[in-house]
């Protein structure tokens, strides 16, 4: 061993490459990683680690099946290798990798265009919204990587959730662990992060630096803030939310132990920031990971309307959203007025496209069908589905992806029309009860968030945040007609849906228990339109969608009546 050698091993300079992959861009994400690359050389670091799968992006899915994707990544990771030959840096690159006969989630070390050593997933994650087992064979408990003189483990993302694979890298002469993720966002998922982290620092004595990446992904967000604790499980830096950055700490060797010497905290996003940071990210990845610029919508005049144009706005910039108001004759004036001022306070795009005369047109050449029938939920649908057709025309003329507007607390008890307002490529609040959707309103007006386009100050008018809510497809009516109050409502779907209660556990909660079986009758009953629905952001560990698979055809409604049957 050298002197150089030795003097290194002392000391380390840290990048963690905290950016924003497209799965499925092997030739994009390449460019993003050799520019890390150097951006770590010029910052000096000694080793630079991304995140998990980086150059496939995380996650593939079902293109791991597709022999020619394997290849290519493959091919991808090789030509990484040679292009960054000359660069003194140590690389750590989490890849797919084949050994000739399966397909592994790994990790390479990568030196002077070399790919030097080769780590295996351990714990393969087959829950929540992973199923890595459908695609990977998990590898052995892995050892540690020699890099510079210092033994590093390499826990791939998975492997801090449980003690096995950092106590195996411990045992076998770990000095400090660099952990690579793929961590989705959902609500205070960075202390669920911290918690596990320092379990994992308590079993082994040993620090720990942890990387997440950024961006959207269909439903997926990723909200970056990588960290960094010490073997007493304090914070010695942390990174951005939801935001791409190289984030660089310096680490020193002192009575065997490894201390961080220098690194930046950056303060957290608030819990009420966080959402809407991650309802915004998710959208501006989606519309443009998919080619899109702009987005279209229909706006009501309504809360939910009102919070996705404001979100499309920060999202894209208001010269990119494009809103249309498509009054019919129980559209209020109070509707009309609000719609405009919020337009005008967004900056956005607006546009009156009355809707009268195609309804009517529809009415007239169905009326012989309909004969001898009472005008009902038929006839108030074709109102709504007849938005849809002019917003989708819009939205094929004019190449702007049409948003849907559908809350969680519609979407829970089908209070949406198919075909209708749900017609739609992404819904930003999906995974937003209604109640949230209000808060999230008073919050904006109230707050600038950071990497926003939009607007400042009050986007959202004070008059939709105070009406009733109401789909306006009759005379005088308003949602609660036929649905409890919303913060009813939304107590007794987070009950059903996020906390899977039984229905005598919400009823211990204070809730009468006929209209608890009348909430889980449309819950179950709607999940058809629910299939067919647009993709949105994740919020929550139970989103509809990616989050929460039932089947539309159920016959099983719960019968409990002892709220502790449970625990018998």
């Amino acid at each position: 061993m050298t002197e150089q050698l030795i003097i290194a091993a002392k000391k380390l300079r840290i990048a963690l490459a905290q950016l924003n992959p497209k799965v499925g861009a092997l030739e994009q994400n390449l460019a993003k990683a050799i520019l890390a690359v150097d951006e770590a050389v010029q910052a000096k670091a000694d080793i630079i680690l991304f995140g998990e799968l980086f150059l496939t992006g995380y996650f593939p899915d079902d293109l791991l099946f597709k022999p020619q994707f394997v290849h290519d990544a493959l091919q991808t990771l090789h030509d990484f290798a040679e292009q960054t030959a000359n660069k003194p840096i140590s690389i750590l690159m989490p890849t797919l990798w084949h050994d000739g006969t399966d397909l592994f989630n790994a990790v390479v070390l990568i030196e002077n265009g070399s790919i030097e050593e080769i780590r295996y997933k351990h714990k393969l994650p087959n829950d929540d919204v992973f199923y890595e087992k459908r695609y990977f064979v998990a590898g052995p408990k892995p050892l540690p990587i020699t890099i510079k003189g210092v033994s590093i483990g390499v826990p791939i993302c998975e492997d801090v959730w449980a003690s096995d694979a950092c106590k195996s890298l411990a045992e076998a002469g770990a000095e400090l662990f660099l952990c690579p993720n793929g961590s989705p966002y959902w609500r205070d998922k960075q202390g669920v992060r911290f918690k596990e982290v320092r379990a994992r620092i308590n079993e082994t004595g040993l620090p720990m630096l942890y990387l997440n990446q950024v961006g959207g992904q269909d439903e997926l967000v990723f909200d970056g803030a990588s960290f960094g604790m010490d073997t007493d499980g304090k914070l010695v830096f942390e990174g951005k939310s939801f935001e791409c950055e190289l984030v660089i700490s310096d680490w020193e060797k002192i009575d065997d132990i490894w201390v961080c010497a220098k690194g930046t905290n950056t303060q957290l996003v608030s819990q009420d920031e966080a959402p809407w940071r991650a309802c915004v990210l998710g959208l501006r990845d989606y519309i443009h990971k998919n080619g899109f610029k702009s987005v279209v919508l229909g706006l009501s005049g309504g809360i939910d309307s009102a919070i996705v144009a404001a979100m499309a706005a920060d999202a894209l910039g208001p010269e990119n959203v494009h809103c249309i108001m498509l009054p019919y004759t129980y559209t209020s004036e109070e509707s009309l007025t609000d719609a405009k001022e919020c337009a005008t306070r967004l900056g956005v795009r607006y546009d009156i496209v009355p809707i009268g005369d195609p309804v009517e047109a529809v009415n007239a050449d169905l009326s012989e069908i309909f004969t001898g029938l009472e005008p009902d939920v038929a006839e108030e649908n074709i109102q709504s589905r007849m938005r849809g057709v002019i917003l989708m025309a819009v939205s094929n003329k004019l190449g702007s992806m049409l948003l849907t507007t559908g809350n969680k607390s519609e979407m829970a008890v089908g209070y949406a029309t198919i075909y209708g307002d749900m017609n739609g490529g992404f819904n930003p609040i999906k995974d937003l009860l209604k109640m949230q959707c209000y808060h999230l309103a008073d919050w904006r007006n109230a707050h600038m968030p950071g990497d926003c386009l939009g607007n400042s100050g009050m986007v959202i008018p004070q008059s939709i945040i105070d009406k009733a809510p109401s789909a306006e497809l009759r005379p005088d009516q308003t949602d609660q007609d036929s649905l409890p109050p919303y913060p009813v409502l939304d107590a007794i779907i987070k009950g059903l849906v996020e906390d899977e209660l039984s229905v005598a556990q919400i009823e211990a909660k204070g809730y009468e228990r006929d209209l608890i079986k009348r909430i889980e009758w449309l819950l179950y009953t709607a999940e058809y339109k629910r299939k067919q629905a647009a993709p949105g952001v994740k919020l929550t560990k139970k989103a509809f969608g990616i989050g929460r698979k039932y089947p539309i055809t159920n016959g099983y409604r719960d019968k409990t009546t002892d709220k502790t049957s449970l625990e018998n």
